[in-house]
């Protein structure tokens, strides 16, 4: 039997382009880590789905399990796991998320 929590994941990033897990909403992030990446998000003009896991814990025990990355945020581009906080901001920062958005066909500010 497959577990519905990871079905829900996947289907959310499969429906998706841009995921975001996260404490809070994009408008109203609840954690500094969550904060800095809808930040880097909204920096680069991408739309993009975010999901609060303090509304359901079994989602936000479920993604550290789907990825096997113990902390939230996790960010999700064309169903692919990018990774968390500092890992989006590295990207950010050298100018490979912004690449990797263009290649994935995803609008963005340049």
């Amino acid at each position: 039997m497959s577990n519905p929590i990871f079905s829900k994941i996947a289907e959310d990033i499969s429906n998706n382009d841009v995921v975001l897990y996260m404490k809070g909403t994009a408008d109203t992030p609840m954690c500094g880590f969550s904060g800095a990446v809808v930040m880097i998000l909204k920096r680069l003009g991408v739309s993009f789905k975010d999901v609060n896991v303090l509304e359901n814990n079994e989602i936000r025990e479920g993604i550290k399990q789907f990825t096997s990355w113990p902390t939230i945020p996790q960010l999700y581009i064309k169903g692919e796991f990018i990774g968390g906080c500092d890992i989006v901001k590295e990207m950010f920062e050298s100018g490979e998320l912004a690449r990797l958005l263009e290649s994935s066909g995803i609008k963005h500010i340049k």
